[in-house]
């Protein structure tokens, strides 16, 4: 996989909208603010915070703000304002060679899960799981993400191991063991939707993050279902599950009662798992997330409980 250069004072972030628009249109001058504060200089695509149905712009819109950013030398790294929606209408628009040719830092996650796993596949660079642009104010972005995400982008040196943002909350190892591979993954919903396309996500041998936010446990019980009838569970290196948010029973009565937690469904599909399993790090929907470059090799040992990236990102 190539690595782009590490983040650098000075540098130019260009801000994408690959997904929705942000609810409120003044996330993007207050993340403008906040990253210039932090050394940067910022170019905003033409189609950020445009409005198209569910996403930000037409899918060659947004691709077109996409490539211009990845053929532009002036910019250095390329952030997402956040997913939502429509990631994936723009796979077939997106210039892969320019990518390949000139990798750059490329950050955001939940819906830009899709955006990942095609760089991933069709132009082999490293992307970085974490915040999108919208979070950089005051009010949303926590200390730990930040510190998380400078760490991953700025600093040539691996991230290490990816401490709990909360030290009160408690890992769930719910299958013993140690493994090591190339972490690949993201929101689970989207890794899903990847099957039976050119992008499709490569487990074997891997590290797999998967995480997910407001479903009920039934629908992660599908989608895992799924994930282990096309064979994406059987041959892993290890499996890291994100903390995921809002992920419980709803309160309308359906046609059947259920009261199956989250915890009873990974049980049931991982807990004789021949692979190592992990529940409940800040890698989702939290307040609190950590930035993970994929692409590279990472070790997760549930017996200690800890999640391990071995090698940087970045150049």
């Amino acid at each position: 996989m190539k690595k782009p250069p590490h983040l650098k004072k000075g540098d130019t972030v260009g801000i994408i909208s690959p997904a929705s628009p942000s609810f409120q249109p003044s996330d993007i001058v207050r993340a403008t603010e906040t990253l210039e504060a932090m050394g940067y200089k910022i170019k905003l695509g033409p189609n950020v915070n445009r409005t198209k149905g569910f996403t930000a712009a037409s899918a060659a819109d947004r691709a077109a703000d996409f490539n211009a950013m990845f053929r532009d030398d002036t910019v250095d790294a390329v952030f997402s304002t956040q997913g939502g929606y429509g990631s994936a209408q723009m796979v077939r628009h997106i210039d892969f060679d320019a990518v390949g040719a000139c990798p750059k830092i490329f950050t955001g996650f939940s819906d830009i899960t899709s955006l990942h796993l095609a760089i991933h596949r069709l132009a082999g660079v490293v992307t970085f799981h974490g915040p999108g642009a919208a979070r950089f104010n005051s009010e949303a972005l926590t200390d730990y993400t930040k510190e998380q995400f400078l760490k991953a982008l700025a600093e040539v040196e691996p991230l290490g191991g990816i401490p709990l943002a909360n030290p009160k909350k408690w890992l769930n190892p719910v299958a013993r063991g140690v493994g090591e591979g190339l972490l690949v993954g993201g929101n689970m919903t989207l890794v899903c939707s990847s099957l039976g396309t050119p992008f499709e996500i490569e487990t074997d041998g891997r590290v797999l993050l998967l995480e997910e936010v407001d479903a009920e446990p039934w629908t992660v019980d599908h989608m895992l279902c799924h994930l282990q009838n096309a064979g994406k569970l059987d041959n892993l290196a290890g499996l890291i599950i994100g903390e995921c948010v809002d992920v419980a029973p709803n309160r309308f009565e359906p046609g059947y009662y259920v009261d199956t937690s989250l915890e009873d469904v990974l049980n049931d599909y991982f807990a004789k798992a021949p692979y190592p399993v992990l529940y409940g790090l800040p890698l989702g929907h939290a307040d609190d997330i950590a930035t993970l470059p994929l692409g590279v090799r990472a070790r997760v040992d549930a017996n200690e409980k800890t999640f391990t990236l071995l090698e940087s990102g970045v150049l």
